[in-house]
């Protein structure tokens, strides 16, 4: 097992990320959304590739990003069978008496820094993105 090489803590961009939820989470993607206030946008997202193991809540507020204890690693490579590309460990306030831990394993990370609507807008910009489950109303 290889825990001499631990994993850094991720760096974020300069912002307010302090709301985030699960954008979406299939067999191939698991996305992270954050900003602000999730009402009407996002601007941030952590898109892993691959997720190999997931341990978060759906909705959560002000993670404190840190570096993978050698227990964490330990544990996830005897899991995996390997040690993974990819592991990003934080704190977050889940809305109970303590912060939750949170670990995530992937093969790959992106940040993606870019304002994302989470409402339908006629008049959005061309090209502008929007969440996923936004669609134009019916005709």
């Amino acid at each position: 097992m290889d825990v001499e090489r631990p994993h850094a803590a991720i760096e974020l961009p300069e912002g307010s990320w302090w709301e985030w939820d699960v954008l979406a989470w299939d067999g191939g993607h698991f996305r992270l959304a954050a900003d602000f206030d999730l009402s009407y946008h996002h601007g941030l997202e952590l898109a892993f590739t691959a997720p190999l193991f997931v341990s978060c809540p759906a909705v959560f507020q002000d993670p404190a990003f840190r570096a993978p204890t050698v227990e964490e690693l330990r544990r996830i490579t005897r899991q995996l069978g390997g040690r993974p590309p990819v592991l990003v460990a934080f704190e977050a306030d889940a809305g109970g008496s303590e912060p939750v831990s949170c670990l995530v394993a992937a093969e790959r990370l992106d940040i993606v820094q870019e304002t994302v609507l989470r409402y339908w807008r006629e008049d959005a910009a061309p090209g502008r993105r929007f969440a996923p489950w936004v669609q134009p109303p019916s005709p």
